[in-house]
């Protein structure tokens, strides 16, 4: 079969995986809870052992991408998270044919989160470093926000594939989507070329310490630039701030917010209903982005990012102390919204200030702060909300965000 476009490619890509998340994670919380009767504690823990796993391996799989494929990496990790939703979502039948007991169930979630933690740190960086050398890094910031735009449009069809599935039998949407993600790795090894990446040599790829003078590099790289060592820092707030709020909105809704009476629409299908309404929100934002906003200039992203930061950390506060279902809606759609806007304008900042050599490893040191971030910051910002209330512990994860905003602030006047 003939090689697509690499931003054709990218966008395909990115718009399977939204679908197939979004088929998975709409209901997971009930798959998790109702059927496989994980308590509150033990989904705190399948999040941390998800992210250590991360965090131990974001950078050899960095430098595995650096050095050998980026194209391998993706289609590697592709395979792998595959392979994880569909065990995770066969946990109920593995459990009761080969063991017992609730601990059976919760030990296989466990299993699965860590495969599939190894398999997100082989896709993380090692897509957008693989773009980046296809196609440049001018045209980078467009395909992006296109790419977002497309998701929402993949996601909404998630939502209803998932609620749908749903009803049939809870574990579905999560054997569906790791059929998705193997389906998706299959295509990617036909269509998917790579032509402007530089690998190593024979003896590069086959030494321990190669690697780790990439890596090295990388490292030196950040370390002697100021603004990638901002972008690590950001990394790590970002991962601190998003988890925790994360793992709260749903409960701050359910807890101190009445939901309006709609007859028979129940709890599960009003979730479905504010997804699919930021989903078609958020496709509109990303569609007036590209036609608007300036991706050329890192001095204009490093603006608009302070821009949209500033309205995410309003919109975190305001959906705290929203004390009506009209408010906490619009302040979260607003978050959803801003969003759009920021994920593609950081992948745009990062990638105008990276060398390709090590383009893959210094994007996984981010996704590792990240990580980091969220190991620490979710169970202080969950500690605050169970030692106080649920609204001041989502205040405190928009507080966390705050320095944020003061990196990119000082990075325009840097510019400047």
């Amino acid at each position: 079969m003939k090689k697509m476009h690499a931003s054709k490619v990218y966008i395909l890509m990115s718009a399977i995986i939204a679908f197939a998340n979004a088929t998975m994670f709409t209901t997971y919380a009930l798959y998790y809870v109702a059927e496989l009767g994980l308590t509150p504690f033990q989904l705190v823990l399948v999040g941390t052992f998800l992210e250590l796993t991360v965090l131990v391996m974001e950078i050899p799989t960095g430098v595995l991408a650096d050095t050998y494929s980026r194209r391998l990496s993706v289609i590697i990790g592709t395979f792998i998270l595959g392979i994880a939703f569909f065990l995770e979502g066969s946990v109920p039948f593995i459990s009761e044919t080969f063991f017992h007991g609730a601990l059976s169930l919760f030990v296989g979630v466990v299993i699965a989160e860590v495969i599939r933690g190894i398999g997100e740190t082989f896709l993380s960086g090692a897509g957008q470093a693989w773009l980046a050398d296809e196609i440049g890094t001018d045209q980078i910031g467009d395909v992006f926000l296109k790419a977002n735009q497309v998701n929402q449009l993949s996601s909404i069809l998630g939502v209803l594939a998932s609620v749908g599935l749903a009803t049939i039998a809870l574990n579905i949407p999560f054997l569906v989507g790791g059929v998705l993600y193997l389906s998706l790795g299959l295509l990617l090894l036909l269509v998917m070329g790579e032509n402007n990446f530089k690998r190593g040599s024979e003896e590069e790829r086959s030494s321990i310490n190669e690697s780790l003078k990439i890596f090295r590099k990388g490292y030196l790289l950040v370390r002697g630039t100021p603004i990638l060592m901002a972008f690590l820092i950001i990394s790590l707030f970002l991962g601190a701030g998003s988890e925790g709020f994360d793992r709260l909105w749903e409960a701050h809704l359910i807890t101190n917010i009445e939901f309006p009476s709609l007859g028979e629409v129940t709890l599960p299908v009003w979730f479905g209903i504010i997804s699919i309404l930021a989903n078609v929100l958020c496709f509109f934002t990303a569609m007036v982005a590209r036609k608007y906003l300036k991706l050329e200039s890192e001095t204009y992203v490093a603006k608009y990012m302070a821009i949209f930061t500033f309205v995410k950390i309003l919109c975190i506060i305001g959906f705290s102390l929203a004390g009506n279902f009209t408010l906490a809606l619009i302040s979260f759609l607003l978050l959803c919204m801003a969003g759009v806007i920021t994920g593609p304008l950081y992948d745009t900042w990062i990638n105008q200030n990276l060398d390709s050599g090590v383009r893959a490893t210094v994007l996984s040191m981010s996704s590792q702060m990240n990580a980091f971030g969220q190991i620490v910051g979710g169970p202080v910002v969950g500690a605050a909300a169970s030692q106080f209330t649920l609204r001041i512990g989502l205040s405190f994860a928009a507080i966390l965000q705050l320095p944020i905003l003061f990196i990119y602030m000082n990075s325009m006047k840097k510019k400047r």
